[in-house]
């Protein structure tokens, strides 16, 4: 005996396949519309390293003798001219000692005038023969060594004269402080830094080069300069220095860039981008935005000509630009690669190539 509910939904299900069978298959999506570009020329591909202005010259100054700070009369970023005092020690020590100094230049003095008048007596002697030759020679030695003992008190007391001068210590040409490391009270020695000033003149631009490419840096080799001020400009330099090691932390090599143009408008401690030029073997390059990878591996999306579908077409890349990548191998002039949106392309899909101008491009001719 048939169940009443199974005669019922088998014909159901009947009508149901039937009809499915007769419905149209849907309509496939629209061509995806994507912006495409022809691989440029990569003359103008520079790599960028930041960098900040610097004085050419700037020397670390110190005390030249040992001392107690007693006065700090420049702070950082002052303005300061050649022989103005930037910081004392404390010079009571050293007045005691050129005191001293001064008495025994006083002793000698004395002490000269004393053996002096000897000689002249015993020279008057000697001319009446009064006195014997040895005798006369023993006065005349006694007057050498009263000159020989005033000159070393004078030496004594110039140098110390001089170490009390010392005490002050002055700026060695014009310029503005960049460092400062001392305090009023510290204990200083003699040779150690405690100001670094930045001289005025000529303006560079400090920079690090990476270690993996520092083979292809040179001194002298072209550059072009943007200062953070003005975005828009670029100033013609060069590298005039390359460090011969690596910081020990960074691992890399510092350099300096130096204006060509002295007049360049450049003020102490501005950022600065160094932009240099990379000799390498590409001819090509595409937008970064193009560049995609799998498994580590570069690859662009390059559109049919004929049939306006992807390809995916993987590249040998080289140095990298601020806008662009150099593509060594993997690429023509006369290809049409996807600037954007990369990451969610599939093979083989379906396009419908734009320009900048959101206009569609005929891939048979130009853009």
């Amino acid at each position: 005996m048939h169940s009443p509910v199974l005669s019922m939904v088998l014909p159901v299900s009947l009508i149901a396949l039937l009809a499915a069978c007769d419905a149209p298959a849907p309509p496939s999506p629209p061509p995806l519309a994507v912006l495409i570009v022809h691989p440029q020329a990569a003359t103008d591909l520079a790599d960028a390293y930041p960098g900040e202005v610097r004085a050419r010259f700037e020397p670390e100054l110190a005390f030249r003798i040992d001392g107690k700070v007693s006065k700090r009369l420049v702070e950082v970023g002052q303005k300061v001219r050649e022989g103005q005092p930037l910081a004392e020690l404390d010079p009571q020590d050293l007045h005691y000692q050129l005191d001293a100094r001064r008495a025994q230049v006083a002793a000698a003095q004395a002490n000269l005038r004393l053996v002096q008048a000897e000689r002249d007596r015993y020279q008057r002697l000697l001319q009446r023969n009064m006195v014997s030759h040895s005798q006369f020679e023993n006065v005349d030695n006694a007057y050498r060594a009263g000159e020989a003992q005033l000159r070393q008190a004078t030496a004594q007391f110039n140098s110390a004269r001089n170490q009390a001068d010392y005490a002050v210590l002055r700026a060695t040409q014009s310029g503005v402080i960049a460092r400062r490391m001392l305090e009023v009270g510290q204990v200083v020695s003699a040779g150690r830094t405690v100001f670094s000033l930045a001289a005025d003149g000529e303006r560079e631009v400090l920079i690090n080069l990476p270690e993996q490419a520092f083979e292809r840096f040179r001194i002298g080799q072209p550059v072009s300069i943007e200062l953070w001020s003005q975005p828009q400009r670029r100033f013609n330099g060069q590298i005039r220095e390359m460090s011969p090691s690596a910081d020990p932390r960074s691992r890399t090599f510092a350099a300096r860039v130096t204006f060509t143009d002295n007049a360049v408008p450049a003020e102490l401690g501005q950022s600065a981008r160094v932009f240099i030029a990379h000799e390498a073997s590409a001819t090509l390059a595409v937008p970064l935005s193009a560049l995609s990878a799998e498994a580590n591996r570069p690859f662009v999306w390059v559109v049919d000509p004929q049939q306006s579908t992807l390809r995916r077409t993987f590249v040998s890349i080289g140095s990298y630009g601020e806008q662009q990548v150099a593509v060594l191998q993997g690429l023509a002039p006369d290809d049409w690669v996807v600037s954007a949106g990369v990451q969610v392309l599939r093979e083989g899909q379906k396009v419908q190539p734009v320009d900048s101008q959101n206009r569609q491009v005929a891939l048979a001719g130009k853009e």
